[in-house]
Formats: structure tokens, sequence, C-alpha cells
């Protein structure tokens, strides 16, 4: 049930003074960002002044050449810039239902299982509601958590690392993904009986940027086996790049084992036959607890969960 007693509805918080919140972070100027809005300085002045009245604390700090957020400032405007993504979705569900269509879903995936795993998923969508529609966004774990923040996503598909903030976040485990190495078809090093670690580190690498996860870990492995990393390097996480570099070249590139092997399949790439001592953390399903979920991500949320169910053997709960 709704609490009627809350602060911002007992100071009629209005829309127009979270779109200035954020418009005065982006422009760092009450001038610039009352045109923005189309509204004159003092009506702008007098809508931050009456925020930070009812706060009781200073929003912005007046500087002579522009304004900054304080810490007070920089925790409205997270939260505005939340609310507001919200009411747009809340519009674009209302004009999608009213043109007979189902409504929309935004996903994010990191690379594995936007390959291997949300192809299938969405597919089973369409063919059950083909006029749902749904916005795919592959990025890194971090990229996409600070996303579902924003309210910019429904669902992941995603890693959660030490620094994420957990609150209100539910992760259910789908699987771990080791690594591999990938070279071009007809590399030298296919021809190697027995490949170990020591004859891999001579050559040039295609790894993740410094920083990652993963290009920590590709480190370690050498190191504990007594071997110089490879010094030799590109820093890349690009799929398109590092597959058109090794193709034209000698080079080795780090991967996923699942995109190694999808590549593979297409004779883009052979994965070298070497058990690497290095994998990724498991990743998961992740979804909010403290917003619910439209029809049309329900739909999409237990069209992933059979997919799992099948890719993955992993058995989750049918409840949202």
């Amino acid at each position: 049930m709704v609490n009627y007693s809350h602060w911002f509805i007992r100071a009629r918080l209005k829309t127009r003074q979270l779109l200035l919140l954020v418009a005065l972070d982006e422009e760092g100027n009450i001038h610039r960002a009352a045109e923005v809005l189309a509204m004159t300085q003092p009506a702008a002045s007098k809508l931050l002044k009456d925020l930070e009245d009812v706060l009781g604390v200073p929003l912005f700090e007046r500087l002579p050449r522009g304004m900054r957020p304080t810490v007070y400032g920089e925790a409205m405007v997270r939260h505005a810039r939340t609310a507001l993504s919200s009411l747009n979705q809340a519009h674009d569900e209302v004009q999608e239902l009213k043109a007979g269509r189902f409504g929309q879903v935004s996903v994010g995936t990191i690379t594995t299982p936007g390959i291997m795993l949300l192809p299938q998923a969405i597919a089973r969508v369409k063919q059950s509601h083909p006029k749902l529609r749904v916005s795919l966004q592959v990025e890194t774990s971090d990229v996409l958590m600070e996303r579902m923040a924003q309210a910019r996503l429904d669902i992941l598909v995603a890693r959660l690392f030490a620094q994420h903030d957990k609150t209100a976040l539910r992760f259910e485990a789908l699987a771990e993904e080791p690594v591999v190495a990938m070279v071009r078809p007809g590399h030298p090093l296919l021809e190697v009986d027995h490949l170990t670690l020591r004859d891999l580190s001579g050559w040039g690498w295609i790894v993740p940027p410094e920083g990652s996860v993963l290009r920590h870990r590709f480190d370690l492995m050498f190191r504990e086996e007594s071997l110089e990393a490879p010094a030799n390097l590109i820093e890349s996480a690009a799929l398109l790049f590092v597959t058109k570099m090794i193709g034209q070249g000698d080079m080795i590139g780090l991967v996923a084992g699942d995109v190694g092997r999808y590549y593979e399949s297409h004779n883009l790439v052979a994965v070298l036959p070497i058990d690497l001592p290095c994998q990724m953390d498991a990743f998961g399903l992740i979804t909010r607890t403290d917003r619910p979920l439209s029809p049309a991500a329900r739909v999409m949320l237990a069209a992933i969960r059979t997919a799992a169910a099948e890719s993955y053997g992993v058995a989750l709960e049918a409840g949202v």
C-alpha cells in the first residue's frame, strides 16, 4: 500500500523540479538549465530553492562560473534520473498497449549469454508474443548494473562483483564461464602436441583491458606457473576487432569458452587444445526487488528461465 505521508507527497514535489535537477547537473549553470527547460531563470531558481527548503540542505554549490551538486545534490540527481526514466517507461508502455502491442522489455547481457542464451529466449517470446518489443544491450557487467540502477534495463544476465551495490537485487546463478585461447585456423600452435602454458607465453595475445577481472586472472595464471606474463599484448574487449586481428596474424585471443567455440563453429577461429587455469565468476539472472516488472518483462523473464534450464540444466524458481 502507498504511504501517503511521504515527504515528497506532503511537499508536492514537481516533475519540473526533477527535470531541473538533471538539467543543472548536466549544464552546470542555472541560466542554461532554464533555457533547456523553456522556463525563466527566476522560475528555475525558485523551483530549486523550494526543494532545498523542503529538504533542509543545499543541493548545489553556487560557484563564480556555475553550479556544482553537493553530496545531497548528487543523491537527489541520481534518484531524479531514475524517477524520470521510470515515468518515460510508463508512458511508452501505455502507448504500446494503446497501439495493440503487448508492451516492451529491455534486457542487458554480457557476451556469452548474449550469444548462447538470449537468442533462444527471445525467439520463444516472439513466437508467443510477436508484437512484444524487445530491446537487447550487450555490455560489461559494470555498465549494465549502472543502467539497471537508472531504470533503463528491466532484466540482466550478468555478473555481480564485490563493488556492486546489491541492495534490492535478486541474483540467480546460471553458469560459470571458463575461458579459452583462440587462434586463426592453421596457426603453428595447433600442430604442437600436449600444449602447455609455457608454449603460449612467448606469443602475442589480445586480452581484456587492464583493471578487468579476466585480465588480472590472465596475468595470475602465468605467475602461478613461474612464467613471465606475455609482454606483446593488445588490449581490447571488442570481439569483432579481436577475431579480425586473429584472422590476419599469429596472435592468441583470450575469450569466454562459449564465445570461442561459437566462432570456431563458423570456421573463423580455432580453439587451442589446452585447459587454461583461469575462469570468470558465474553469471546469472539479475532483477530488482524494489520495482515490479511489467507484464512484458515477466514474459521475458519466464522465457529466460526456461532457456536457462535447457542450456545450463539449472532449475530456477518460476516466480518473479
